[in-house]
C-alpha cells in the first residue's frame, strides 16, 4: 500500500461544527479513545455521569470493543485528527456516519459503513455495536438536550 493509500483516510471531508450532536460524540470519543488509557477512563467516565453506572459500563464496553475491532481489522490503518482538532477526516467521518446511521435505525447503511471500516468477517459486528454505542449516545444526548433547556417561566402575577 502506497503512502498516499494509506493516508487517504486523514483526508480533512469537514467540520466538527457542522455535524449533529450524536456524530460529533462519535468522533470526539474514537480520537480520545486512541489517546490510551488515561483518556479512556475519561470515556468510561462520561458515560457513566450520562448514562449511569451500570449502562455507562455497558456503552463504554461497547465503544471500546467497535475502535478495537476497526483498529484491529480495518482495511487499512485507521486515520484521525487531533483532539483538538476542529475538521474532521474521511475515516471519522465514515465512523461518524455509521454510528448516526444506527441511531435512526438504519440497519443497511450502518452495516454498508461497517463494510468500509473493516473486513467482510467482521463488518457485521462492528455494525451491530455501532448499535449500541448510539443508542447510549441518544440518551445522553436526550439528557444534555433536557439540562440545557430553559426553565420554564413562572405566570405573572397581576395583583
Amino acid at each position: 500500500m502506497s503512502q498516499a493509500a494509506s493516508q487517504r483516510g486523514a483526508a480533512a471531508v469537514g467540520h466538527l461544527h457542522d455535524l449533529t450532536p450524536i456524530e460529533a460524540s462519535a468522533v470526539l470519543y474514537l480520537r480520545l479513545w486512541c489517546e490510551g488509557p488515561d483518556a479512556q477512563a475519561k470515556i468510561n467516565g462520561d458515560f457513566r455521569i450520562g448514562l449511569g453506572v451500570e449502562q455507562g459500563n455497558d456503552a463504554y464496553a461497547a465503544l471500546s470493543r467497535l475502535t478495537q475491532l476497526i483498529v484491529q481489522n480495518g482495511r487499512r490503518p485507521l486515520m484521525r485528527h487531533a483532539l483538538e482538532c476542529r475538521c474532521i477526516g474521511a475515516d471519522e467521518s465514515c465512523f461518524a456516519t455509521m454510528i448516526a446511521s444506527a441511531a435512526e435505525n438504519d440497519h443497511e447503511d450502518a452495516m454498508l459503513l461497517a463494510s468500509v471500516m473493516v473486513n467482510a468477517q467482521v463488518a457485521s459486528v462492528a455494525a451491530c455495536l455501532a448499535f449500541q454505542v448510539a443508542s447510549a449516545l441518544k440518551s445522553m444526548t436526550r439528557s444534555c438536550d433536557a439540562m440545557m433547556a430553559p426553565a420554564p417561566q413562572p405566570e405573572p402575577i397581576f395583583h
